[in-house]
């Protein structure tokens, strides 16, 4: 599969994956503020933002997915990033293609199983019926009734696209329903990367716990965890300047 992206800067390759719902556009901030230290790739991952729709929808697809388009860019020796469901992609990538990944960043989610959470965004995405939409402001009134986080309804709105038709979603939103089992499941019981590993989390984030080092360690012998403070789930988004300053010292040592 080709995947869609985007590349800005110079230096050192650094490989970025968003999170589910989420797509490149959601990095570019970040990217900029690397791109006088590395050359930085965003990353749609497949039935996200303008990559391909695939009716495979799994972890293993996904790795895959990043190591055909590491061939395609002859990239070897990368840092690899990725948020949430992108930190499982990340994380199921290095642990089968180690040689590839010189550093792995990993934000807010650990290799256990989460259950599955996300029954209200997928359920308010399907209030809003495509056929009739007029306008993305009618899909936010309409969003608003089972999702009142400004923030986050804009963030999934971000998935809306018009088209000769009308509007569509850029997500593979029927597969991603039908698999969203996949996104919760833990990495694989023998999967092991042993090269320099950061996991960030957000202090007000419920995602990445202290009991997880544990685990963590199991999977990422030389793994640390830092805690950017204020920040929630998106890390990234709400706290940027403490996130940037976490990631620079880290590739940078």
């Amino acid at each position: 599969m080709e995947l869609n992206y985007k590349e800005v800067g110079a230096g050192k390759p650094l490989i970025i994956l968003h999170g589910l719902f989420g797509s490149l556009d959601n990095w570019i901030t970040i990217a900029r503020k690397l791109e006088t230290k590395r050359r930085v790739y965003l990353v749609d991952q497949r039935n996200h933002g303008h990559s391909p729709h695939s009716d495979v929808f799994t972890y293993e697809a996904m790795a895959d997915d990043l190591k055909a388009f590491a061939d395609s860019h002859h990239l070897i020796d990368f840092e690899l990033l990725g948020h949430s469901m992108g930190g499982k992609s990340a994380m199921v990538f290095a642990t089968q293609f180690p040689d590839f990944v010189e550093k792995l960043i990993v934000v807010d989610i650990a290799p256990r199983y989460y259950p599955v959470h996300h029954g209200t965004i997928i359920n308010g995405l399907r209030s809003i019926n495509l056929a009739s939409l007029t306008s993305r402001n009618e899909a936010d009134e309409i969003l608003q009734k089972s999702i009142p986080d400004f923030g986050v309804r804009q963030f999934l709105l971000k998935n809306l696209k018009r088209t000769a038709e009308g509007f569509d979603w850029k997500t593979n939103l029927d597969v991603i329903e039908r698999d969203i089992e996949e996104v919760g499941k833990a990495l694989p019981d023998a999967s092991v990367y042993d090269g320099p590993t950061l996991f960030i989390r957000g202090e007000l984030s419920d995602y990445v716990h202290e009991d997880d080092m544990t685990l963590i360690h199991r999977h990422f012998p030389e793994a640390r965890l830092r805690t950017v403070k204020g920040a929630g789930h998106w890390v990234h988004a709400e706290e940027p300047a403490s996130f940037f300053d976490e990631i620079i010292h880290f590739i940078e040592s």
